[in-house]
């Protein structure tokens, strides 16, 4: 009984973390329909996407509070209803004040899910007891992809006409998952009903030594053992491991610098600085996106048998070392490639960061979680709007160097990876 809880859980979140991707990417691909739709200007649509990383994060410390007062499932099923009414108004809309406020409805209820669904994964593997955050991350990304093809296949029927069909679709896609997977949610992540963990440790693997060094004060702390009675500590009275979140969130944030830089300028990058043909110019943010889905898909086994920090310390170095080649090589071929080796390392760093914070302090997961997930947005406007800025001083090659030299600092957080994972518990969702 118990393993089909788990299992339906896992589909439940994974479901989750898809809807995300899936209404995101409908967002930012369906921009030229809206455009032609609306008249909204370039300037004024950079505008509302700084608002939305801002009211992103507005929503990420709502799914705090919603989560302290009934639970992260809600703040997900919650989350993507918002998301659903803020798409089909973004579809609906034919003027950009109504697209201005169906964003903000949009952005709040990204932010929401955002937090929520991470909250939900972290606990989930706890319950299971091995890695499978990269999965779950690996889920978003597919359905990113989905989403990309989704608008590519209705722009047939016209820019316009294709954005909204394809806006309907993540319309439907948003409540759908929203109404069917709140029943195998876990109903709580900390506090009451919150499973209660033993440690083992996650870097261990066959054949191998238990890395332990690195770990953060407060790491095993709420940790009960086995035959402990169900008294799970009040939240309010644990304190918050503010020099974890502060070292995973930076990670985190940087993470996000490299993702926010490939993705808004590498084909900028390649059409205007390198003089890629329109046919060669997307391949590097495809060339990206492909190798952050291989990374993920590949995450979970291989932290199982070498541990978070024999897998973040390589794919961390092989990120910088793209960013580098983009940066100091001026050639098309070498710029999709760089960006490859790029994905590598941002589709690793963020499910690993997460997974090792939601570690430091299990009886308050949900505040540890929603608090670092706000410097995914800090990370996310650095890279865009610093990157922006500094290409028009050196150009966008040498403004690659911005993300490849915040990764050589932050490899220096990747051995605080070692933190002890929870075993399997006994709990159902």
């Amino acid at each position: 009984m118990q393993d089909a809880a788990v299992r339906r859980a896992q589909v439940a979140v994974g479901a989750a973390y898809a809807a995300q991707g899936f209404g995101y990417a409908t967002v930012v691909t369906a921009l030229p329909g809206l455009k032609a739709r609306t008249g909204i200007e370039d300037d004024t649509i950079a505008l509302v996407l700084l608002m939305g990383a801002l009211l992103a994060a507005g929503g990420s410390v709502t799914a705090e509070r919603v989560a302290r007062r009934w639970s992260s499932r809600t703040g997900v099923v919650v989350g993507l209803l918002a998301q659903a009414l803020g798409l089909a108004s973004v579809a609906a809309a034919t003027s950009v004040p109504p697209l201005v406020a169906s964003f903000v409805v949009f952005a709040l209820g990204l932010g929401m899910v955002d937090a929520s669904t991470n909250m939900q994964g972290v606990a989930l593997q706890h319950r299971v007891g091995r890695s499978i955050l990269s999965t779950l991350f690996a889920c978003l990304t597919v359905a990113a992809i989905l989403a990309a093809l989704t608008q590519s296949g209705l722009a047939r029927f016209g820019t316009t006409t294709g954005a909204v069909a394809a806006l309907l679709v993540a319309v439907v896609v948003a409540a759908t998952v929203a109404l069917v997977v709140r029943p195998s949610l876990l109903p709580s992540t900390t506090g009451p009903g919150a499973p209660q963990h033993q440690a083992v440790p996650s870097d261990a693997h066959t054949g191998g030594a238990h890395h332990t060094d690195g770990i953060l004060p407060g790491a095993r702390t709420g940790v009960a053992p086995p035959d402990a009675p169900d008294t799970p500590a009040e939240p309010a009275r644990t304190p918050l491991p503010r020099a974890g979140i502060w070292l995973f969130g930076a990670l985190v944030a940087v993470a996000f610098v490299v993702d926010s830089a490939v993705s808004s300028w590498s084909t900028v990058y390649l059409h205007d600085d390198l003089r890629a043909s329109g046919a060669v110019a997307p391949l590097g943010y495809a060339a990206y996106q492909g190798a952050v889905l291989l990374a993920r898909l590949a995450g979970d086994p291989l932290v199982r048998r070498y541990g978070r920090v024999r897998v973040a310390a390589p794919t961390g170095a092989v990120a910088a070392v793209g960013l580098f080649v983009v940066a100091l090589v001026p050639s098309p071929g070498a710029a999709v490639v760089g960006f490859a080796l790029a994905g590598i390392g941002a589709g690793t760093l963020v499910p690993l960061a997460f997974s090792a914070a939601g570690e430091l302090a299990p009886a308050r997961l949900d505040d540890v979680v929603a608090r670092i997930n706000l410097f995914n947005y800090a990370g996310a406007l650095l890279g865009a709007v610093v990157i922006g800025l500094l290409s028009e001083v050196t150009g966008l090659g040498p403004a690659f160097l911005v993300p490849a030299l915040l990764l050589v600092p932050a490899m220096a957080i990747v051995p605080r990876l070692a933190v002890r994972v929870p075993a399997p518990t006994s709990a159902t969702p």
